[in-house]
């Protein structure tokens, strides 16, 4: 009975004795972990300190170094040549939006080669005043939350169920192409703030080619096909009308109407003529509308772009934070001197180290 007890008391001491060498542990744990980021913090709080006590001590300098490399800044940003800006936003059909990358690309290599006589001939305006433009560029129109979501419905609508699953919104947005985009704003840079409406006729040429004229060619096609069939559904509908429309008047004139009693009420057993010339007018109206429909999509897409919004006439002052020099010199006259300052510091530290 004794031998049990000892045994129970030396299984509780050894319990015991685990529970305190955890506890422990823990809290050299926590110690540490605490220890760590004390650690970091006190670093962080000294290179500050550092950080400050050199402000402080070269204050004057510092502040005469800013100070002259913002009135420098400043002087160059008065006299330099202001460069304007105008967007003009357009919608290319029958894929023409691919030789509108490839036609800006070419309108910046012409610049970058100086090629103005090119250039000249194709804006149709004088070399001189295309010496003033310094850039096209072409990105993505505006659009919509609403625009946004209904091209990601359309887009998980054309994929299978379990692709549509690994696929967010939001990743959807990040991860589209720039060609996915229905509407494109051509923006140009110049340092002549009234040239861009000459150039809008240029631009809009530019949109032309094999590929695109096919396109449209084959479009217009296949509405005249489309159409061409609607008329003669409405053709076969007008023939099936006049048929009814002789049925009745010959119902009409015959008095010969069946009429039964049985069950409970009075029926007349009668072709429900009218009921089937209901459903040809119905036909008739609905293949009318698709007529309409092709008709208005001839309209819309009878061109290889749209136009949506055209240059102004006068452009906008660009200039973006960081192509003024009063921020950009007084902002690189400080790095350089804590730059400096530091390799001074390193310089020192080195002739007197000794190991």
């Amino acid at each position: 009975m004794s031998d049990n007890l000892k045994e129970r008391d030396s299984s509780r001491s050894d319990e015991e004795m685990d529970l305190v060498v955890l506890f422990n542990l823990i809290g050299k744990g926590f110690t540490k972990l605490f220890s760590f980021f004390t650690g970091i913090f006190k670093a962080i709080f000294l290179v500050l300190v550092y950080a400050f006590k050199a402000i402080i001590d070269n204050f004057k300098i510092i502040l005469l170094t800013v100070l002259v490399a913002g009135i420098l800044g400043f002087v160059l940003d008065k006299y330099k040549p202001k460069v304007y800006s105008s967007q003009m936003l357009v919608k290319p059909y029958f894929d023409s939006k691919y030789q509108l990358f490839n036609t800006i690309d070419y309108y910046n290599a012409l610049i970058g080669n100086e090629d103005y006589g090119t250039l000249s001939k194709i804006f149709e305006i004088d070399e001189a005043e295309v010496k003033e433009i310094t850039m096209f560029e072409v990105k993505m129109g505006p659009e919509t939350e609403n625009e946004r979501i209904l091209e990601y419905n359309e887009f998980l609508k054309s994929v299978d169920t379990s692709s549509s699953a690994e696929i967010s919104y939001d990743s959807f947005i990040n991860n589209r192409s720039i060609y996915s985009s229905d509407l494109f704003e051509i923006e140009v840079s110049s340092f002549k703030k009234d040239i861009f409406s000459k150039l809008e006729k240029g631009i809009g040429e530019s949109f032309t080619n094999k590929h695109s004229e096919k396109m449209m060619k084959k479009h217009d096609s296949l509405i005249s096909i489309q159409k061409e069939n609607i008329r003669q559904q409405l053709d076969e509908v007008a023939r099936l009308q006049d048929v009814y429309i002789k049925v009745l008047e010959e119902e009409s004139k015959s008095s010969s109407t069946e009429i039964s009693f049985g069950g409970e009420g009075l029926s007349l057993n009668k072709d429900k003529t009218q009921t089937r010339e209901f459903d040809l007018l119905n036909k008739e109206i609905y293949l009318r509308n698709e007529l309409k429909a092709l008709d208005e999509l001839k309209v819309e897409e009878d061109v290889i772009v749209d136009i949506v919004v055209s240059f102004q006439e006068v452009g906008n002052r660009k200039l973006e934070w960081y192509e003024k020099y009063n921020i950009i010199f007084p902002a690189t006259a400080f790095i350089l001197l804590c730059i400096l300052y530091l390799l001074s510091k390193a310089v020192t530290f080195v002739k007197h180290y000794e190991a």
